[in-house]
């Protein structure tokens, strides 16, 4: 029955910075509406769709996480990409400094590259991998989990 999630919601605190973060990304603009603030963004070619949604001040905002799937070549630009629109990767995972490469969810297995909006919502780019899901205790950068499936 389910094919995809058609849409989803973020909270933010300041609609008109968060509108020129998300367009930043790629995402078009399909929807503004300032009497509601709120702003709607289509990704990728099914237009999936991307709610925003200022809170009132004195209203606590709830950060989200959620991803956005590209392809395994985007990926491995996503790093730099961000870098040069001013959006620095995450560290996580046990790593104290930012990302050089991608990690691996080797339970799925897909690649990602993590980092926050002005809001503090986690956003994170991802992509399948065509690999067999591994079941490790941590999780390895994308060359770490090359060397891993080379010796399989």
């Amino acid at each position: 029955m389910i094919d995809s999630i058609f849409e989803t919601h973020l909270q933010v605190t300041n609609l008109d910075r968060s509108i020129k973060f998300y367009t930043k990304l790629g995402l078009t603009l399909a929807l503004h509406k300032p009497e509601r603030r709120s702003a709607f963004f289509y990704a990728g070619e099914r237009r999936d769709l991307l709610a925003l949604k200022e809170v009132p001040r004195g209203h606590k905002l709830q950060p989200r996480h959620f991803a956005f799937g590209v392809q395994l070549d985007q990926l491995l630009k996503a790093p730099d990409w961000l870098i040069e629109r001013g959006i620095y990767p995450l560290p996580g995972f046990g790593k104290d400094e930012a990302p050089p490469e991608p990690f691996v969810h080797a339970w799925m297995p897909a690649a990602s590259v993590y980092f926050n909006d002005h809001d503090g919502n986690e956003l994170e780019f991802m992509a399948w991998l065509d690999d067999e899901p591994q079941n490790l205790n941590y999780v390895p950068y994308l060359s770490e989990w090359n060397k891993i499936k080379a010796k399989k």
